[in-house]
Protein backbone atom coordinates (compact mmCIF):
# COMPACT_ATOMS: atom_id res chain seq x y z
CA UNK A 1 0.00 0.00 0.00
CA UNK A 2 1.41 3.07 -1.16
CA UNK A 3 1.24 6.10 1.15
CA UNK A 4 -1.37 7.73 -0.58
CA UNK A 5 -3.89 4.98 -0.11
CA UNK A 6 -2.60 4.83 3.30
CA UNK A 7 -3.42 8.00 3.98
CA UNK A 8 -6.98 8.13 1.81
CA UNK A 9 -7.68 4.78 3.61
CA UNK A 10 -7.22 6.72 7.19
CA UNK A 11 -9.32 9.65 6.32
CA UNK A 12 -11.97 7.49 4.93
CA UNK A 13 -12.11 5.76 8.30
CA UNK A 14 -12.56 8.86 10.47
CA UNK A 15 -15.56 9.93 8.10
CA UNK A 16 -16.94 6.84 8.75
CA UNK A 17 -16.18 7.09 12.49
CA UNK A 18 -18.12 10.60 12.15
CA UNK A 19 -20.88 9.73 10.70
CA UNK A 20 -21.56 6.30 12.48
CA UNK A 21 -20.18 7.24 15.82
CA UNK A 22 -20.52 11.17 16.04
CA UNK A 23 -23.84 11.39 13.88
CA UNK A 24 -22.02 13.68 11.38
CA UNK A 25 -23.76 14.28 7.98
CA UNK A 26 -21.63 12.39 5.39
CA UNK A 27 -21.05 16.31 3.84
CA UNK A 28 -19.34 17.72 7.13
CA UNK A 29 -17.57 14.61 7.52
CA UNK A 30 -15.76 14.56 3.98
CA UNK A 31 -14.84 18.50 4.61
CA UNK A 32 -13.40 17.42 7.95
CA UNK A 33 -11.23 15.11 7.09
CA UNK A 34 -10.15 17.21 4.20
CA UNK A 35 -12.24 16.40 1.19
CA UNK A 36 -13.05 19.82 -0.61
CA UNK A 37 -15.38 17.66 -3.28
CA UNK A 38 -18.35 16.01 -1.75
CA UNK A 39 -19.17 13.70 -5.23
CA UNK A 40 -15.04 12.64 -4.65
CA UNK A 41 -15.12 11.72 -1.06
CA UNK A 42 -18.39 9.51 -2.42
CA UNK A 43 -17.08 7.42 -4.75
CA UNK A 44 -14.24 6.71 -2.96
CA UNK A 45 -15.89 5.62 0.17
CA UNK A 46 -18.06 3.92 -1.53
CA UNK A 47 -15.39 1.87 -3.16
CA UNK A 48 -13.64 1.22 0.27
CA UNK A 49 -16.82 0.43 2.25
CA UNK A 50 -19.69 -0.66 -0.41
CA UNK A 51 -21.90 1.46 0.71
CA UNK A 52 -22.46 5.21 -0.05
CA UNK A 53 -21.68 7.83 2.66
CA UNK A 54 -25.45 8.83 3.24
CA UNK A 55 -26.41 5.20 3.58
CA UNK A 56 -23.65 4.51 5.96
CA UNK A 57 -24.55 8.20 7.74
CA UNK A 58 -28.47 6.93 7.98
CA UNK A 59 -27.51 3.84 10.05
CA UNK A 60 -27.52 6.09 13.26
Amino acid sequence: MSPIQYQKRLRLLEARHLMTDEGETAESSAFKVGYNSASQFSREYSRMFGNSPLRDAMKI
